[in-house]
């Protein structure tokens, strides 16, 4: 499969200019033993030792102009792309990982070839190295026919948002009426503006603009998703589409910044948090700040011929994705405030269906209903994104327990805050009459203290919680799947199943066990 796949993608690989492409390497193949690089943020900062293979590929595919990575894992891979740097990709891993990876590959219209390892040890592993010698130096002539990519509009989703095109789109009027060299911040009436935008151009992955941006032009005809756009800054995309997706990132923005009030989180895109950097009443105004904003962007200007019709439908969409995230969020926040402790899965899951799906029903409702009547689309729809939706969010609450540099940074946020996660009614729905008692006695006094984390990781890995998870995640994955086949739109199926391994694209960890048995005890953890 891996030779298959390396010869769809040949011509279009090798066409791509050597300064457009990304030589991914696995750190497996450095001698584990005094090896004397350091990690970054990227992954393995290669000394060029002469030790390994890795040096000779590096500096090859250097001095072509290549971008070289050397990490473990994708999700820096994927940011590298939206973010233009490159076109192609020369990727050397092991079996197990390319295998997952082709169907992803196709999916987004990445140009990828790869090289197998020649062992799948994980520690001083060896490649045939005159073939990926020889890929490194592949290079031919363009060649007309190109396969369809969804690189251009996730590109321009992440750049609708940078300084300078945001304006385009939102004009900032308090900002036009300063006098030069005055910081905005600090200007009573420019500040509420100037923290809003400087929070929308933070962070992000912006797949909700994405998915109204693509699911347009999927309906379309397909045009946004030509290779030969991969350079573009502006897409053949009406204004109004492009603000409307604007307009369910900007929702996202508010509900996160009134969210992380509520759960009182100090992390926020690796920066801290608006009520933590600015105080509670300005974050609160700036949340409602963003609400009015969005609102604003979904008004067609003159000289738009956007249906009224469609229009009234998308602000339907849009205030009930509102109510719902609303009462989900206030189920949480009653769950959190009430003496007993009881949590059920499926009760779980009902506030999950409520907190995330509505979002991303109205990404994609936005998209098709500007494209024409969606028609019997409707219900499917709405099955799709709650099914994805509850998904997203159980891996949400697993990323949690691992930290994220580009987010929250501190792991196990939502345990020290008592939060209604599926996890935590797994394991009182698992967990023996003994240990269930003490773990609900600690969740009603509140667990606030980080000592409680690896107490309660303990828990979870004993009772199995998280494979169970992750078998969740599964099982919402292939419910959304059975969707998608059941819809007769071809280009469309194709950008949901693309979205479905995207949005819910991760790397299960080894079972932990079947969790027969329970041997942690909170016994002697601090309790607040």
């Amino acid at each position: 499969m891996v030779c298959l796949s390396n010869e769809f993608w040949r011509d279009q690989f090798a066409a791509v200019d050597f300064k457009k492409r990304l030589l991914l390497l696995p750190h497996c193949l450095k001698h584990a033993e005094g090896c004397p690089a350091d990690y970054d943020e990227f992954g393995l900062d290669c000394r060029r030792c002469g030790a390994c293979v890795i040096a000779d590929f590096k500096t090859r595919a250097e001095e072509l102009g290549y971008k070289v990575l050397v990490a473990e894992g994708t999700p820096i891979v994927l940011k590298i792309i939206v973010g233009g740097y490159v076109d192609a990709i020369l990727g050397v891993a092991c079996l197990n990982v390319l295998e997952k990876a082709i169907d992803k590959v196709l999916m987004a219209g990445v140009p990828a070839i790869a090289v197998p390892l020649l062992s799948s040890d994980c520690k001083n592993t060896s490649v045939d190295e005159d073939w990926v010698a020889e890929l490194i130096e592949w290079r031919i002539e363009p060649s007309a026919a190109r396969t369809r990519t969804y690189v251009p509009l996730m590109r321009f989703a992440a750049r609708l948002f940078e300084p300078g095109v945001i304006e385009r789109y939102i004009p900032r009027p308090r900002l036009a009426q300063l006098d030069e060299g005055i910081d905005p911040v600090q200007d009573p009436l420019a500040s509420t503006e100037a923290i809003a935008f400087d929070f929308l151009s933070r962070g992000g992955k912006r797949f909700r603009p994405f998915i109204t941006l693509a699911s347009y032009d999927a309906m379309t005809g397909g045009q946004a998703t030509s290779a030969d756009l991969l350079d573009q800054d502006d897409l053949p995309l009406p204004p109004f589409v492009c603000r409307a997706a604007m307009a369910i990132e900007v929702f996202h923005k508010a509900s996160l910044v009134h969210d992380d009030i509520e759960d009182d989180d100090p992390y926020r895109y690796g920066r801290e948090t608006l009520h933590k950097a600015y105080g509670l009443p300005i974050a609160l105004n700036v949340g409602d700040y963003l609400i009015g904003l969005g609102y604003r962007l979904l008004k067609p200007q003159e000289g738009e011929d956007v249906p009224a019709d469609a229009v009234a439908d998308i602000l339907r969409c849009m205030s009930d994705a509102h109510l719902r995230l609303a009462e989900g969020q206030g189920a949480e926040l009653l769950w959190r405030d009430k003496k007993g402790k009881e949590l059920t899965p499926l009760d779980a899951l009902k506030i999950y269906a409520l907190k995330t799906a509505p979002a991303f029903e109205a990404a994609l409702y936005t998209g098709l209903r500007l494209a024409g009547p969606v028609g019997d689309l409707a219900p499917k729809l709405t099955a799709y994104t709650r099914h994805v939706g509850v998904a997203f969010q159980i891996l949400n609450d697993l990323k949690d327990w691992q930290g994220d540099d580009n987010n929250k940074l501190v792991a196990g946020l939502d345990a020290l805050g008592a939060r209604p996660t599926v996890l935590l009614a797994l394991a009182l729905d698992a967990a023996p009459t003994g240990v269930r008692e003490e773990f609900l006695g600690l969740l009603e006094n509140g667990p606030r203290e980080a000592g409680t984390i690896e107490a309660l990781r303990g828990i979870f890995q004993e009772l199995g919680v998280f494979d169970k998870a992750y078998r969740l995640v599964e099982k919402y994955r292939e419910r959304a799947r059975q969707v998608v086949s059941e819809m007769n739109e071809p280009v469309l199926e194709d950008l949901l199943l693309f979205l479905l391994d995207t949005v819910l694209d991760y790397e299960p960890p080894e079972p932990s066990g079947d969790g027969a048995a329970v041997v942690v005890s909170l016994q002697g953890t601090s309790r607040g």
